[in-house]
Formats: structure tokens, C-alpha cells, sequence
């Protein structure tokens, strides 16, 4: 199998008042001119063969905004470049209310087999705070109108900590999420984000987040409602029935290569990590000069990818086997990390069998300081590498 695919269509009807990511508004000229250019990149970097990669996923922005006709050129571009019939996931990202039947339709009849909706709190009200431009009513029609058509691979997504929102508010969203009985749910605590509406207002005083022990008490929540509803909680903000977990964000956590194409996408290739020019505009003009439209390019060390390794691996609540660790790089994580297993582990942040470490639920609410910990000293790096 070939590495994984990463499609970004940037543009939405409306920008959401917590989102950074590279996105503009919808515009039906630029959209078709995107789409021309994204099929030149695919071909920058594919050719004439195409590959038959494990997972494609479209996001976004919003995929959902482009109209049938622009979706189908979509479609058409990808099987242009891949043996579509031969990936085990195809996933696109869509917004509640925002496509008809005629998009579903296109769905199916191009293989997509996996739909992601963005729902983030079923309140309307909440909705308008975010500036969703979908209604608590266009998520209940947008799945039934899925599953009509036999797209029931559904993942909700999710945020919790959202301005004001109480532990009581964001338990009754759970509960309405889960009576769907979906097979995959993601849920993320809200970040303020600079250059957002929400970040203006938090620096002008007028937003303001739940306590840290609320937003701690509604993770707690999160993990054992989803838990006591079959959905296992396998990475830090997922939860999925078995044999229906994000086959292609595992490919990120397992730190495995893959392509990316769009605006602002970011990409992992021949050990570089690569981020695409953001602005559509400079995008189009790079693609239409026959150039890769990249902003910048990283080669990542082997320095960095063990401790990359460590980061992504820990995310997943199996976490890190040291057999894979040895096939991927040589020796043992204990050669490296021995001290820092034993601190976390008295810590109660990690557990340790003996050739697997993984977070605990404690382990969850200190993540970040978690995975500092496996910043490698340079000194030990040298001696074991030398």
C-alpha cells in the first residue's frame, strides 16, 4: 500500500468564530480554479501511476460547501491519481445541513465510505455563538438523509469547554449525541486560537472559558459515558465502536508518511515535513507557474522522529510497543528513556508492562507535560547514536 492522502479544501460559507485553520469564504470562480490546480499538485507529485493508498481523507474548510458540480470534479480528480477501489478508507469532512441529496449521491458513486460531521454542541443557541450556520434540526435530517443511502460510517465531532458552557449543558449534549448511536465520536476541549473572533474577545475580556476543573470534570465525564456505551477510547480526543477508529488519523499518530495537497496542507514525504502555501491566491499562482505550491520544508532528523514517535504514540491509548520501536529504529525506547518511564510511571501519568507504555486517564490531564518529557537529551542522543 501507498502512503496515505490528505486532500484541503479551504473555503466555507461561513468562517466559525473558533477556527484558525486555512480557510475563506466560498467563492464559485475561485472554487473552480482551486480545484484545476489541485489537480495539477496531485499530478506534481503522483504522475501517470496511480497509488493505491491505505486512507484518503477529504478536509477542510468545508468540503461540503462546494456545489454537485465542483464535488464531482473533485472526485474525478482523485480517481485520476488513485486506485480508489482499492483504499480501505475514504473519509469527507461535512457540515449538518449544508449538502442535499445530490452530494450524497456522489458520495456513493465515487466510493467515499466514511463521513465526518461537524457538529460541535447540539444547542442551538451555542451554535450561534460559534456562528455554525447549522441548526440542532440539520444534524438529526443530515444523518438520517446518510443513512438512507447506506453511509453509515459516521463520526461526530465535538467541543466541550466552550464559552459559559456548564458541566450540566455539555452532559446533555452527550446524551443527545449518543442516542444516535453513532460508531465514531471526537471530542476536543475548546483552544483560543489567535487571529479568531474568540481570541479578540477573550483578549478584550468580554469571552470567558469554564474553570480548569469544570473542563476537567466534563473530560472525566466524556471518558466514561463513551465508555458506557461501547465507544472505546482509543486516542486522547476519539472514541469508536471496535473495528471503526480513524483508520487514516492512526496513520498520523503512528507516524507514518503520507501526502498532502491543498491550501495550507501539511504533509510528511522522504522524511521532510512540508506545510503548502495558505492563501489561495498564492497557491493557484505557484500551481499555474508549474511549481509545488510549498511554503517550507523540514527534514526531519532522526532525532526528531523518535521523539515524534513518542509524542504521536502516547496520543493512542494503547500507546507505544517497544518491538515496533526497535523495528523502526534499532534499540529499545528503556535505552533511551529508562529514567523518565520510572518518573511517570510513580507519577501514575504512564503505565509500563515491560515492552508497551501508555497514558493513564490521570496521564490524560498532563498531557503536554507528558510528552516534554521524551524530548531527547542531546548529550544521551549522541552517546547511543555515536
Amino acid at each position: 500500500m501507498d502512503r496515505s492522502v490528505y486532500i484541503h479544501i479551504p473555503f466555507c460559507h461561513e468562517i466559525c468564530h473558533y477556527c484558525d485553520f486555512a480557510k475563506m469564504y466560498y467563492n464559485r470562480e475561485l472554487a473552480d480554479q482551486y480545484l484545476d490546480n489541485l489537480n495539477k499538485e496531485m499530478k506534481l507529485y503522483i504522475g501517470e501511476q496511480k497509488i493505491s493508498p491505505q486512507t484518503i481523507y477529504i478536509g477542510g474548510g468545508t468540503p461540503t460547501s462546494l456545489n454537485e458540480q465542483q464535488l464531482e470534479s473533485l472526485f474525478e480528480t482523485i480517481h485520476q491519481y488513485i486506485h480508489v477501489d482499492q483504499t480501505r478508507e475514504f473519509t469527507i469532512e461535512a457540515n449538518p445541513g449544508e449538502f442535499e441529496e445530490g452530494h450524497v449521491k456522489l458520495m456513493r458513486e465515487y466510493g467515499v465510505n466514511r463521513v465526518s460531521l461537524g457538529v460541535q454542541v447540539l444547542d442551538d443557541e451555542f451554535l450561534k455563538m460559534l456562528n455554525r450556520i447549522h441548526g440542532v434540526n440539520d444534524v438529526y435530517q443530515t444523518v438520517n438523509l446518510l443513512q438512507q443511502h447506506d453511509l453509515t460510517n459516521i463520526s461526530m465531532d465535538f467541543i466541550y469547554a466552550l464559552p459559559d458552557q456548564s458541566i450540566e449543558h455539555f452532559k446533555r449534549t452527550l446524551n443527545l449525541a449518543l442516542d444516535f448511536d453513532l460508531p465514531h465520536y471526537s471530542a476536543y476541549a475548546l483552544q483560543i486560537e489567535p487571529r479568531t473572533v474568540f481570541h479578540m474577545r477573550h483578549q478584550q475580556g468580554k469571552l470567558h472559558k469554564p474553570k480548569e476543573e469544570d473542563e476537567a470534570e466534563m473530560l472525566w465525564m466524556l471518558m466514561d459515558m463513551m465508555e458506557k456505551n461501547g465507544k472505546h477510547h482509543y486516542e486522547i480526543s476519539n472514541y469508536a465502536e471496535k473495528g471503526f477508529e480513524s483508520q487514516h488519523n492512526l496513520t498520523y499518530w503512528s507516524n507514518e508518511e503520507y501526502y498532502a495537497f491543498g491550501a495550507g496542507a501539511h504533509g510528511y514525504l522522504d522524511a521532510s515535513r512540508y506545510v503548502n502555501l495558505r492563501p489561495v491566491n498564492h497557491y493557484n499562482q505557484a500551481l499555474e507557474q508549474g511549481e509545488k505550491p510549498v511554503l517550507h520544508r523540514d527534514k526531519v532528523s532522526l532525532k526528531e522522529k523518535i521523539e515524534e514517535e513518542m509524542f504521536l504514540g502516547l496520543r493512542r491509548k494503547e500507546g507505544v510497543m517497544d518491538g515496533i520501536f526497535k523495528a523502526k529504529y534499532g534499540l529499545s525506547f528503556y535505552d533511551l528513556y529508562k529514567k523518565e518511564i520510572k518518573r511517570l510511571t510513580q507519577k501514575g501519568w504512564i503505565v509500563d508492562s515491560g515492552n508497551q507504555i501508555y497514558l493513564t486517564n490521570e496521564g490524560l490531564m498532563f498531557g503536554n507535560e507528558v510528552f516534554a518529557s521524551f524530548l531527547l537529551d542531546e548529550q544521551l542522543y549522541k552517546q547511543v547514536f555515536s
